[in-house]
């Protein structure tokens, strides 16, 4: 069964960082853009930043673009999503996306439509 497993989430303070990882099973990520996007609770998902299978990086939410990097590791059929200096605000759960049809970015990463069970990250003091 093809699917995309996210971790990496906790609780962290003000100012701290985590690494996100997106993994693959059933199929390789490799051809294939890879997005991310969150969801805090009472709000509406937002769309954060997408990689191509080409390695070029689309930014989608200018409020995260200076601390969050977006990479893979094909060899590892997992994508990464490094936050710095998080704030309260982060706190929500995080999802990856990906589709089959996309070897590019979409104009939303809500075009891609397979999608993993989310990871949750607290940030709080």
């Amino acid at each position: 069964q093809s699917q995309l497993v996210e971790s990496g989430g906790g609780l962290v303070h003000p100012g701290e960082s985590l690494k996100l990882s997106c993994v693959a099973s059933g199929f390789t990520l490799d051809a294939y853009a890879v997005g991310w996007f969150r969801q805090a609770p009472g709000k509406e998902r937002e769309e954060i930043v997408c990689i191509s299978s080409s390695g070029y990086i689309k930014n989608y939410a200018d409020s995260v673009k200076d601390r969050f990097t977006i990479s893979r590791d094909n060899t590892k059929n997992t994508v990464f999503l490094s936050m710095n200096t998080l704030k309260p605000v982060d706190t929500a759960v995080y999802y990856c996306a990906t589709d089959r049809r996309n070897a590019a970015c979409p104009s939303s990463v809500f075009d891609l439509l397979t999608w993993g069970q989310g990871t949750q990250v607290t940030v709080s003091s």
